[in-house]
């Protein structure tokens, strides 16, 4: 297949924006595989803030950056994403390259534990706001559970209402999928934003 799968876009996205030295956040740890991507892709001197509110998601992210030697680059918040603002140090508001959402709920956990549109739009607000010219917001969409399409509609309304001048918004889908297949939104601040 030549089209990207969803989950290789979003890592294009990421990599295509992140700079070695530079920041990112994983607002949605889950099992810790986007911590690990972004902690290398920001490299020894780089710094990646990694949110999620269940312990497992904590221990099985922590043993995994420990298991690769690169655990030094990473902080982990066990906290909702709302909380980003106050929780990465003011040094980095403006700085922040790229930022990544994985919505739904932990793979193998409590399905009844879901991120919602609350929640997740006032994350992206936030980050958005901490984000340097240039610097991206990617989710990837997961919407075919309880309480999933109230979050992929509140998003989408969120999205497709910022201003062009300040953001360019994608959403990057395959519209002859069945079952509710996973989507990208991609919010990237534009140029000369600060």
């Amino acid at each position: 297949m030549k089209l990207d799968g969803i989950l290789p876009f979003a890592r294009g996205l990421l990599q295509k924006a992140v700079e070695e030295g530079g920041s990112a956040v994983d607002a949605t740890m889950g099992n810790g595989h986007d911590t690990l991507f972004l902690a290398n892709l920001v490299g020894e001197t780089g710094t990646v803030f990694s949110f999620d509110i269940q312990p497992e998601a904590i221990s099985s992210t922590s043993a995994r950056l420990e298991q690769s030697g690169i655990a030094d680059r990473v902080k982990l918040f066990q906290t909702g994403h709302e909380h980003v603002s106050s929780c990465i140090p003011a040094s980095f508001h403006g700085e922040i390259h790229a930022a990544i959402f994985n919505l739904g709920y932990l793979p193998g956990s409590d399905k009844s534990i879901i991120t919602k549109p609350g929640t997740t739009i006032s994350a992206v607000d936030q980050l958005f706001a901490m984000l340097k010219p240039g610097g991206i917001i990617v989710l990837v969409v997961y919407h075919g559970h309880d309480g999933g399409e109230e979050e992929r509609d509140g998003l989408l309304k969120f999205a497709g209402g910022l201003d062009q001048k300040q953001a360019h918004v994608l959403q990057y889908c395959f519209i002859n999928q069945k079952n509710n297949p996973p989507f990208i939104v991609a919010i990237e601040k534009r140029k000369g934003i600060r």
